[in-house]
């Protein structure tokens, strides 16, 4: 195994010696006002550019900078031409490309698939600033433009794609985003570990076609090399009988289609999971997965559902093997997950120097992400509740990746000294979770060793180390500095491990929470809480009790806001009524609600579109999961969610009758909705009550969700 060298341990480039720029520059004036006849590298991006270390352009900008580079951004171009990709001319080594901090389509259309009014990532919040899946035209116009510079692609679009994946918007297994685009090298997760090694090979005079090797990158193949072993994904998870003996030497190019590909009648349902036997010739470090082709999973729900769950069970960067996916006559590699970076290579990318402002050139206009995280610090990276509906473990990776509390205390007081606008309250310390800092498996060995898509469920794993004593220094650390006079934690709560840490709750509780703290049950009903990967509602009242005794201990007035999906896989009409029923007898009325949205890659999303369920063995004999499509049941869902508006009572009383419960129609306390319509057609919604969520709470939760998705 090759040795990891740090980000900082790399010979700088010999541009070093103009120093960092202000601004990474956006067109040639301020390259000249540099002195810079040329860029080393453009990063095209489909947001706008804000120099933060909550958005990935600068991020990625900043790291490779401070290798050296000269770095432009191109920020938001036109795609129907050439001219905005040309603004810089040509980058001396690569361009880099990415759709921006969220993949393009969540960021266009509604989970209804309607189009958005607004887009968070542009100045003055205006849409249309990006195409669909904006990678794709990105790519291509930069060949275009200069057709013999590499092209490197990245960000949360390009890692959730990076496979052949099911696209909710046409409805239809699209192939892996590589095959679509002009680039010549995918980069999958948070990648500064990759670009860095990738730029400073491509300056020492490698050609992008020699660099296969870099952990955390996909690139086009023709062939398995020789001196790597091919495994078949079906010998290793799978969906139908299983031979009893194994030849690990066989390359599955060589042999015949087994009996699931070919549709056989006798698959069985008492299926195993297999590893390949140890063997002294075969190691880890030279073993391919093959993964069912394009073409089969296209075709084949129940393959596509296998091929999911083996690329979840190869996420581990300890123990994680390389995949490979036939496309036509080429193949998609897929190179296993980058190595987390330490608490040192945090540091350092977060030290580097951001001027946390937009860019000079959009004005006054206001960009809302930006305006949403403009007073919050990220401490950490990445998450190991595995939720199936999110994608932050498949980009960011389940290990925890944590700062030191030197360097939150030190971008503290920069934001305090550098951001117009601080007046001393921190929006938020947090990151994809609020309280999984510091977090992590006892031993290193049985990290490396794991295979479980979660560490918190069914149930916390006993090897999970749930101290919060770091974070709880780092809330008192954090209040003490001059200028500080209140911190805030808005990222959402993993409340299941808060509620092993009474003293944590009660420092949130006591300091941070600015009357309303949101967690995320998601359901109250066992089914849909197992598709998810959530812990059950008795969880919730456990912190809830906490929560309302040290609130009452501190005097304040606060509340819980927790927050619900609906027309998730494996919910059915009755789990709905019965949260429906659960809302009302603890008086919460939701202003919003969120639908399921299912996201490349997914494993929710793979039960979405196969109807098996990827958390177990799969066989076409599996039990199938209840899965919510059609506009009419998903408006219901959302209907129950939302019983109080009278707008809902319509389709709900049809729905009761149907279901047989017109026992809950009526005007007593234990009924749901009354027989009778308002008189008026202006229905007014009831009078927000404190338990009841505030709007902006939602989107802020989903930017902090995506905000680590890192394009480049």
């Amino acid at each position: 195994m090759r040795a990891i060298k740090a980000l900082y341990d790399f010979p700088k480039f010999w541009a070093e010696c103009f120093g960092p720029a202000d601004f990474l520059p956006t067109n040639r004036a301020e390259m000249d006002a540099l002195g810079w006849d040329s860029c080393d590298i453009i990063i095209v991006t489909g947001d706008a550019y804000v120099d933060h270390p909550s958005f990935g352009m600068a991020v990625i900008g900043r790291v490779l900078e401070a290798q050296g580079f000269r770095v432009g951004i191109i920020s938001q171009p036109d795609w129907r031409d050439t001219k905005d990709f040309m603004q810089l001319g040509q980058p001396n080594l690569f361009f880099g490309v990415a759709a921006g901090n969220m993949d393009s389509m969540i960021n266009r259309y509604t989970a209804d698939r309607k189009t958005r009014s607004d887009d968070a990532y542009t100045a003055g919040g205006l849409a249309g600033k990006r195409p669909d899946r904006a990678s794709i035209p990105y790519s291509q116009r930069c060949k275009e433009a200069y057709s013999d510079t590499p092209v490197i692609l990245g960000g949360i679009e390009a890692s959730l794609r990076r496979i052949a994946h099911y696209d909710y918007w046409q409805d239809s297994v699209r192939r892996s985003i590589l095959m679509d685009t002009a680039a010549d090298i995918l980069l999958y997760g948070n990648a500064e570990r990759a670009i860095v090694e990738l730029a400073q090979r491509l300056s020492w005079g490698e050609s992008i076609e020699q660099i296969t090797d870099i952990r955390g990158t996909s690139f086009i193949r023709r062939d398995t090399p020789g001196s790597w072993f091919e495994i078949d994904s079906t010998r290793i998870d799978r969906p139908g009988r299983v031979d009893r003996v194994i030849n690990p030497y066989v390359n599955t190019q060589d042999t015949a289609e087994c009996a699931l590909e070919q549709h056989s009648a006798t698959l069985e349902s008492d299926t195993q999971v297999l590893e390949i036997l140890p063997n002294p010739t075969i190691t880890r470090e030279r073993s391919v997965i093959r993964l069912p082709s394009f073409e089969k999973v296209r075709n084949d729900p129940v393959l596509y559902a296998h091929a999911n769950r083996v690329l979840h069970l190869e996420t581990n960067p300890g123990n994680a093997r390389a995949l490979v996916q036939r496309h036509g006559t080429q193949d998609v590699w897929l190179n296993p997950p980058p190595e987390p970076l330490t608490t040192e290579e945090m540091d350092y990318v977060f030290a580097l120097p951001y001027a946390r402002v937009p860019h000079p050139s959009y004005g006054d206009a206001k960009i809302p992400a930006y305006e949403m995280i403009r007073f919050s610090v990220n401490i950490m990276r990445g998450c190991f509740g595995g939720c199936t509906f999110c994608s932050i473990t498949e980009h960011e990776g389940r290990i925890i990746q944590n700062r030191s509390h030197e360097s939150i205390l030190n971008e503290i007081e920069a934001m305090r000294d550098k951001v117009p606008g601080f007046t001393g309250v921190v929006s938020d310390l947090g990151g994809p979770t609020a309280n999984m800092y510091r977090l992590a498996c006892k031993t290193r060995e049985i990290e490396a060793a794991c295979r479980k898509p979660s560490c918190v469920f069914p149930g916390i794993c006993q090897n999970m180390n749930t101290d919060h004593s770091s974070l709880i220094d780092l809330y008192r650390k954090v209040r003490e500095l001059p200028g500080v006079k209140k911190v805030l934690i808005a990222s959402g709560v993993r409340y299941d491990l808060a509620v092993e840490s009474p003293e944590y709750v009660q420092e949130l509780v006591t300091h941070h929470v600015g009357g309303y703290l949101k967690i995320a049950p998601e359901h109250t009903e066992q089914n849909p809480l197992e598709h998810m990967m959530k812990p059950g509602i008795g969880s919730y009242d456990r912190f809830k009790t906490m929560f309302e005794r040290f609130t009452k201990e501190a005097g304040k007035e606060q509340y819980l806001i927790p927050y619900f999906i609906a027309a998730h896989p494996g919910t059915t009409d009755e789990d709905m009524l019965n949260l429906a029923l659960w809302l009302k007898k603890n008086g919460f009325r939701a202003d919003q609600v969120q639908a399921f949205y299912p996201s490349p890659m997914a494993t929710a999303t793979a039960m979405y579109h196969s109807g098996k369920n990827p958390l177990r063995r799969i066989t076409y004999k599996s039990k199938p999961v209840t899965i919510v499509k059609s506009h009419e049941q998903r408006r219901l869902h959302k209907a129950f969610l939302r019983y109080h508006d009278p707008k809902s009572w319509p389709l709900l009383r049809e729905a009761l009758e149907r279901m047989g419960r017109k026992d809950l129609i009526g005007d007593a306390a234990h009924q749901l909705i009354p027989w009778q319509q308002p008189q008026t057609n202006d229905y007014r919604s009831p009078r927000r009550q404190h338990s009841k969520p505030a709007a902006h709470n939602r989107k802020k939760a989903t930017v902090r969700t995506q905000h680590n998705g890192l394009p480049k």
